[in-house]
């Protein structure tokens, strides 16, 4: 099997990376790997589609480090190949990173993605799915039961009654992004800096202000479902919390969190099963789910990380489940000979 990783950039790889786990779980399992980043596609006049891959020196590496460096280095090589010989593209941009400096990257691997899926290459996350996913909007099409009280909104009298009508506060952040990025925690309607707060944020484009979960003061709970179900091995969940540093309102690790481990309770796989029917349906093969009490702060169907942190606390490693899955997947393909429609057998 060949599993193309699409990525922003090669030079933002960083060893820690839920890609270079799963990577590296491929390589473990006798499978050929590249890397592909949004200048990579090419749709030449005969309707072929061909990618520029990164390939890595054949063999098998013992640490993230060490496959770090052999993806940064001279070894690896440049390889044009038809797209109809790679089985699996692996969607793993997070497309706000390019939203801002290269806009037109933003959208590559989905756009190029569905041409992937049309010439038999199996594309997950499903492109039609992230399409309709390129925002937190994507958020409010989940049942209401799981998601806390939230107004979208470029208005700052809109969000002052909004914040007024919330007396434990609300969190504000941009439609568009990731990462924690512009993030920011308000008590008050009368807050003194809440006018540069929004024009800070609002210049992002719309805001997003959602009621403020006390319970958020220990972490989020990431949790990993594939295939539309928690992510499990020897009764063991791909889960951790994320607990914020001191003073700080983020619980992701980038931004100072700390990644511990956590329990997964019948109510945390209650949530889990309400947003099941929607992830198979948009194609949502990987998805990091971000969970404070009985409520889901958000939704991550591009780039879900943690793995890294999985295989620390637990000493079980997820990503090899993830590889065997694709496996499947490419089997089922290959059995119903291009039959069943790539949103199907992404969550197969």
């Amino acid at each position: 099997m060949r599993i193309a990783f699409f990525v922003n950039s090669i030079e933002g790889e960083t060893p820690t990376y839920t890609t270079t786990a799963l990577a590296m779980a491929a390589v473990a399992r006798g499978h050929d790997i590249c890397y592909i980043t949004p200048g990579d596609f090419v749709l030449r006049a005969d309707d072929s589609l061909a990618i520029r891959g990164r390939v890595l020196p054949g063999k098998r590496y013992k640490k993230p480090e060490s496959f770090h460096a052999a993806l940064q280095g001279d070894d690896a090589t440049i390889e044009t190949m038809d797209v109809g010989d790679v089985d699996v593209v692996f969607l793993r941009n997070d497309p706000s990173l390019d939203a801002d400096d290269r806009p037109w990257a933003a959208h590559v691997g989905a756009m190029f993605g569905r041409l992937a899926a049309a010439r038999g290459s199996i594309v997950v996350n499903d492109p039609d799915g992230l399409t309709l996913a390129q925002n937190k909007l994507y958020f409010q099409g989940f049942p209401r039961a799981v998601r806390p009280e939230t107004l979208i909104s470029k208005s700052i009298d809109e969000i002052r009654a909004f914040i007024d009508s919330h007396k434990e506060g609300v969190i504000m952040k941009p439609l568009q992004g990731s990462g924690g990025k512009n993030v920011f925690k308000i008590g008050s309607p009368d807050e003194a800096n809440l006018n540069q707060i929004f024009e800070a944020v609002s210049g992002e484009g719309y805001l997003i202000v959602q009621n403020y979960l006390p319970a958020a003061t220990e972490g989020d709970i990431r949790l990993f479902l594939m295939n539309g179900r928690p992510l499990e091995q020897d009764g063991k969940y791909a889960a951790i919390r994320r607990v914020p540093a001191k003073g700080e309102v983020r619980s992701n690790i980038h931004a100072a969190g700390t990644a511990v481990a956590v329990e997964i309770t019948p109510e945390i796989l209650e949530v889990a099963e309400m947003v099941r029917p929607k992830l198979i349906e948009d194609g949502m093969f990987l998805v990091g789910l971000d969970i404070v009490g009985d409520k889901i702060l958000e939704i991550n169907v591009f780039t879900p990380g943690g793995l890294n942190s999985m295989l620390d606390l637990y000493d079980v490693d997820f990503a090899d489940n993830i590889i065997a899955a694709l496996e499947d997947k490419v089997a089922q393909r290959d059995a119903y000979a291009g039959a069943i429609a790539n949103r199907t057998l992404a969550t197969l």
